[in-house]
């Protein structure tokens, strides 16, 4: 599983990658966290608020952190 963290560094930006680090951790996935932060990759990605989440190359979280408990039901399908 790719877990790719669209967003340029800021404080919501890494809070998301944690969440995300910790919520496949505790699920014992097989998964490599990419973290995107050059805004033309960003945007090419189709991506216009950041933070944002996508999961094998599909955007399931944008201008937000999820909760724990959401990220790992995301993380799940």
């Amino acid at each position: 599983m790719l877990i790719q963290i669209l967003g340029t560094g800021c404080a919501k930006c890494r809070k998301l990658a944690e969440v995300s680090d910790a919520a496949a951790k505790s699920l014992g996935l097989d998964y490599k966290l990419e973290k995107v932060t050059e805004i033309e990759k960003i945007v090419a990605l189709g991506v216009m608020s950041t933070p944002a989440l996508l999961v094998d190359g599909t955007l399931r979280v944008s201008g937000r952190v999820p909760s724990a408990d959401e990220m790992r039901r995301i993380l799940e399908k």
